[in-house]
């Protein structure tokens, strides 16, 4: 259980931001970074928050957070990652946009783009998009998960194997050191799989956030992409892995 107020507003930042420091809330709340220390300590203690050098970011495990609160997370980092993805899709495209909150922000970077045709499993992102008239917005079939208005399965699979898309822009879950891509949902997963092998060119967004996360489910590999645009560098192993590869990296 939280012990007092200030560890409450303390959970409150890190499901905003997805990660907090130690010195940034000495400063925040005007108090010793001994305290806070002790405050991310028992947060920890409780299974709310995991330490990680100068901090603590969200636990992660078997399952992902909820989706109300995924979108709270992170939003301006995201939305200036999505403003740059935006700006290298052309007009005159085919792109898909999988299931996700950063990918839905790239949704709405798009509602000014001309004579786009999108595909998506999302229909969060078929919503956004249909209030583009220069958008054909196509719908992947398959079963829908509620918790987050995704579409998953063999006919999602079987659909997106009709299409040889320009772009593609996936988000995931985490993101591993050795540079493969993580989710949660094995089904989920084996979409984001044909949807990379059925695109010219493959754009993935994430977060910091996401580095620090684990997720079970392998997706792909950095290799497998495009470009990669978050809103920090990520790890050196990381890059230097992105370099070999000839994986881009947009820092936004």
């Amino acid at each position: 259980m939280v012990e007092n107020f200030r560890q409450t507003d303390i959970l409150n930042i890190a499901q905003s931001e997805g990660r907090v420091s130690v010195d940034d809330l000495a400063e925040r709340f005007n108090i010793s970074v001994q305290t806070i220390r002790k405050d991310l300590s028992d947060l920890s203690e409780a299974g709310q928050l995991k330490r990680v050098h100068g901090g603590a970011i969200l636990p992660s495990g078997v399952s992902n957070i909820g989706y109300e609160d995924r979108r709270d997370l992170s939003r301006a980092a995201k939305a200036q990652i999505a403003k740059r993805v935006a700006t290298d899709i052309p007009d005159n495209a085919s792109v898909f946009l999988n299931i996700g909150t950063s990918t839905e922000a790239v949704a709405r970077e798009l509602l000014t783009h001309r004579n786009l045709m999108v595909v998506t499993n999302n229909m969060n992102i078929a919503q956004i998009l249909g209030a583009n008239p220069d958008c054909e917005v196509i719908v992947a079939g398959g079963t829908l998960r509620r918790s987050d208005g995704g579409l998953t399965g063999h006919q999602t699979v079987q659909a997106i194997e009709q299409f040889k898309f320009d772009y593609a822009v996936i988000g995931c879950s985490a993101l591993d050191l050795d540079g493969d891509i993580l989710d949660f949902d094995i089904q989920e997963v084996a979409v984001s799989r044909t949807i990379i092998a059925q695109s010219r060119e493959c754009f993935l967004v994430a977060d910091t956030t996401k580095f620090d996360r684990a997720a079970p489910v392998r997706i792909a590999s950095l290799k497998d992409v495009t470009r990669f645009y978050t809103d920090a560098a990520p790890a050196k192993p990381v890059m230097n892995k992105c370099n070999r590869w000839a994986t881009e990296v947009t820092v936004v």
